[in-house]
Parts: C-alpha cells; sequence; structure tokens
C-alpha cells in the first residue's frame, strides 16, 4: 500500500485512532485524527480523503476515544477549550457538551457499556446506554479526574490530589 499522507489540518495533530464504526459497519479503513486546529476529521485510508470534520469545539482538540460499545459508533473528544464533547459518528452530530474543568482536557476514555434493553430497534439510541452508571472519564491540567454521567453529562465524581504539569 505504501507511505500516505493525509492534508487538512492546518495545526497540529495530537491524536490519531482508526474508526472501528466504519470498519465494522462499512468495512473501510478510517482514520481518525484530532488537532489544535480545533477539529476532528475521519479519513479514508484506501482512497486518501477526508469523509466528516466534526469542528463544534472552540480550541484545539487534544484526544479522542471511541466507544467500546455499538461498533464504536460513539466517538468522546477532549479540548482545551475545557470541554469534554460526546459525538454520533454516523450522524456527525454533538450530543453532549461536559462542562467543569477549569483548563484544558488532556485525556478521556469511555467505561465499557452495554445496554441489558434487548430491544434491537433501540441499541443506537444514546438515552438506551446512559443513565445506569455509564460514564466517561476526563483528566485535565486543572489537576483533576472527574467523572460524568454520559444521559445527562452531569459531573458525579471529582477526584483531586495530583499537582505540576
Amino acid at each position: 500500500m505504501g507511505f500516505r499522507s493525509f492534508y487538512g489540518h492546518s495545526s497540529n495533530v495530537n491524536c490519531a485512532k482508526f474508526s472501528s464504526y466504519h470498519y465494522h459497519i462499512y468495512r473501510q479503513n478510517v482514520i481518525c485524527s484530532s488537532s489544535r486546529d480545533d477539529t476532528i476529521r475521519f479519513w479514508n485510508f484506501k482512497h486518501n480523503r477526508q469523509l466528516q470534520i466534526f469542528n463544534e469545539h472552540n480550541a484545539g482538540v487534544n484526544e479522542i476515544k471511541f466507544s467500546p460499545f455499538n461498533g464504536g459508533r460513539y466517538l468522546c473528544s477532549g479540548s482545551l477549550d475545557k470541554t469534554i464533547r460526546l459525538w454520533d459518528v454516523e450522524t456527525s452530530e454533538s450530543l453532549r457538551v461536559f462542562n467543569g474543568h477549569k483548563n484544558s482536557v488532556d485525556c478521556v476514555d469511555i467505561s465499557p457499556l452495554q445496554s441489558n434493553d434487548n430491544n434491537d430497534n433501540k441499541m443506537n439510541n444514546i438515552n438506551v446506554i446512559g443513565g445506569n452508571g455509564y460514564t466517561i472519564c476526563s483528566g485535565s491540567c486543572d489537576e483533576t479526574i472527574r467523572i460524568w454521567d454520559i444521559e445527562t453529562a452531569k459531573q458525579f465524581n471529582v477526584f483531586k490530589g495530583h499537582t505540576g504539569y
């Protein structure tokens, strides 16, 4: 296949991940990247072209993480704008904004969730996966780790103790 370069970001690329969603649903090899240009971009690896842009953050995007459920349909992002966002990769929609950090968000993770609801019609509904202890965790330059409820975007735990940069 050879060497590939993707052009589109106008600043540093902070994170790059393979999209499990695009592979599971479309059998496409897609890379997702986040940048200091405030965007998240999806790239078709085989055809060397850009597929999607998420641009609702107001500052650089430090990290991205695909959900370990629903085939990676949901993407979480942490930004220099002090927020975390939860995105629906299928619709390119920002579903939730998590506010509370007092400095940039450097890392994010999504708990490995499963719905106990056997109704297949609801499997892609974000409300099915939220509200029952399903969480996102984030780490920030404000020296905290925060735990968030996916459904309500409310913070329910803050861990303090880290100091320094």
